[in-house]
């Protein structure tokens, strides 16, 4: 039996999310165009015969500007201390933003495989002008470029960690597909349409909290608490006559139904909490605790 840990790791807005999603085959991560969203480590469980694979997707790789940034950065350092192998996913023209993290990686033991994502929107000229790049930095590694979103070149990144995996039993159940709860993921799925749907800094002021998660038969009963930093916030979130947050309820109930594959009945209410990015206290609350 081979088991380990996979852990994803890269700058922001590089597709760590797509990319886990695609290896795992289900849609786990939250995906937008915008920086920053992931905010926590999540996982997701691959189980074959005679393997299981056990995917983390980080936050993207940050200079800390609040105490939100700070415990996002220590899922990210967690994440370099537990892996049996790290996917660092990159994409051509860009450089490291947090370069303690990559000294990190090059200085440590643990197999690297360099995924250079979104090649479909370049040239072979410049990937191939990568892939040496990062072969000069990190010797050890295993370069791949690929496409996520096309499902591109993803079989060699899936060949060589099957490769790379320890001889240890399963650390899940053989039926299991995430660590995370239901809840969890209702509040990421409103997260992502907030991410979508609202401008500027409202997006970075939220976050979202299910206060209330009933399971019935035929429908479910959940209500869901958005915080916000001021009440200029809660104003913009709401939007004229209602229509932002009724929007924004209609679009988060439709996926969250295709996730649950259940029909469901979706509140939502908005709290001003000031300055909870720098809260420690509210942090903890919103689950934004990790192991040093």
């Amino acid at each position: 039996m081979k088991a380990g840990f996979v852990n994803i790791i890269g700058n922001p807005n590089v597709g760590k999310s797509t990319l886990m999603n695609a290896l795992v085959g289900e849609r786990l991560s939250i995906i937008t165009s915008k920086a920053q969203t992931t905010r926590k480590r999540v996982m997701g469980i691959v189980n074959g015969d005679g393997f299981q694979i056990v995917y983390t997707d980080t936050p993207g790789i940050v200079n800390p500007h609040n105490k939100l940034h700070e415990q996002m950065m220590g899922f990210v350092g967690t994440a370099l201390q537990d892996a049996d192998v790290f996917l660092l996913v990159t994409q051509l023209g860009e450089e490291p933003k947090n370069r303690q993290v990559l000294g990190r990686v090059v200085e440590s033991t643990v197999p690297v495989i360099v995924a250079i994502n979104k090649i479909d929107l370049s040239d072979q000229q410049s990937v191939s002008e990568r892939i040496e790049h990062w072969q000069r930095l990190i010797p050890r590694a295993t370069v791949v470029p690929c496409s996520a979103t096309e499902g591109f070149n993803l079989r060699p990144i899936f060949d060589r960690i099957m490769e790379l995996l320890p001889e240890h039993p399963a650390y899940f159940p053989q039926d299991e597909l995430t660590d995370q709860t239901m809840r969890f993921f209702v509040s990421e799925i409103v997260r992502e349409k907030i991410l979508l749907y609202y401008q500027k800094e409202i997006p970075y002021s939220c976050e979202v909290a299910v206060e209330s998660y009933e399971e019935r038969d035929g429908i479910d009963n959940i209500s869901c608490l958005i915080y916000v930093e001021r009440e200029s916030q809660k104003a913009i979130l709401i939007g004229h006559q209602g229509k932002a947050i009724k929007k924004l309820g209609i679009e988060s109930r439709r996926d969250i139904e295709e996730f649950t594959g259940k029909r469901c009945f979706l509140s939502l209410h908005i709290k001003v909490l000031k300055d909870w990015r720098n809260s420690d206290r509210a942090l903890r609350s919103f689950g934004y605790s990790h192991e040093d």
